[in-house]
């Protein structure tokens, strides 16, 4: 397994495991075990997945030690502010049941996220979070918090598979010293993915399935995923992905295949952005 180097020198697993959509407390806390019991060590989880809880006790019942596991989670909107923001860092850290997050990102850049940012720049000044970063940066938001704030981004987590490759974002990134980090690494199965004919091709020769193909690309772009399933052998299939590589023309080939724009979500449509104010993950 690969460790990425933040930009303040926190070492962080290149691949971990995602528990989007899995609100069933039972559920995603055995998925976390098994994940955690195939190889994972680490996990990424947000206020917004309601599943910090279940999260936590997997990773005390694991019986690993607490250094050996990456933990990141995220603020929601509704949480924006600096005070709100705040309380939202501790609210986090309970229920996790953690005496530390490992990487701490704002999930929507929308609202008051400048002044959310000063209460996760305050969290890394006390120790709470040992890396902060940002969610759904578009180039243009991304340089302007880099420009702007005490203490810049470490990690940008957005939407990159094969079928949107984020060249500009990747590009912005590398100029800032802010790590790419992957949700959606499979198009949320879109496009056919996981039989689509040039990833099923590539994989052939390599003796893997597509879904591993387009999991190794992100990997040699140095990018971070966390692949999710609810399967455990897909959880196993998704991290047995370090055997192989992808040859310079096979990557050339899975270029061609960007489009450009997300299929997923739109960013920009006033009525996503509204739908994100109102959607309230608690009183």
């Amino acid at each position: 397994m690969n460790e990425l180097i933040l930009s303040n020198g926190v070492r962080m697993p290149q691949e971990g495991f995602g528990v989007f959509q899995i609100p069933d407390h039972a559920e995603a806390k055995r998925v976390v075990r098994d994940a955690l019991a195939c190889g994972y060590r680490m996990v990424d989880t947000a206020a917004a997945y309601f599943n910090e809880r279940a999260v936590g006790e997997a990773i005390r019942e694991s019986g690993l030690p607490r250094e050996s596991l990456f933990v990141e989670t995220k603020i929601w909107v509704q949480d924006y502010g600096h005070e709100r923001a705040a309380q939202a860092v501790d609210a986090a850290l309970a229920r996790l049941g953690l005496d530390y997050i490992d990487l701490l990102l704002l999930h929507q850049p929308i609202g008051d996220w400048p002044g959310a940012w000063r209460a996760l720049e305050d969290a890394y000044r006390a120790g709470k979070v040992r890396a902060i970063g940002v969610a759904n940066c578009y180039p243009h938001m991304l340089a302007d918090v880099c420009l702007t704030a005490t203490i810049r981004p470490m990690v940008n987590q957005v939407e990159i598979h094969p079928f949107f490759q984020q060249e500009a974002s990747l590009a912005t990134m590398r100029e800032y010293g802010v790590t790419p980090q992957a949700w959606g690494s499979l198009a949320e199965g879109g496009h056919g993915l996981f039989t689509h004919p040039t990833l099923t091709d590539i994989g052939r020769a390599h003796g893997k399935s597509a879904a591993q193909v387009a999991l190794r690309w992100a990997i040699q772009r140095g990018i971070a995923i966390i692949p999710k399933s609810t399967h455990r052998e897909r959880l196993a299939e998704n991290l047995d992905i370090w055997d192989f590589a992808l040859s310079d023309d096979e990557m050339a080939r899975l270029r061609a295949l960007d489009l450009g724009h997300s299929e997923i979500v739109d960013h920009f449509d006033p009525a996503f952005v509204r739908m994100l104010h109102n959607y309230r993950i608690h009183d």
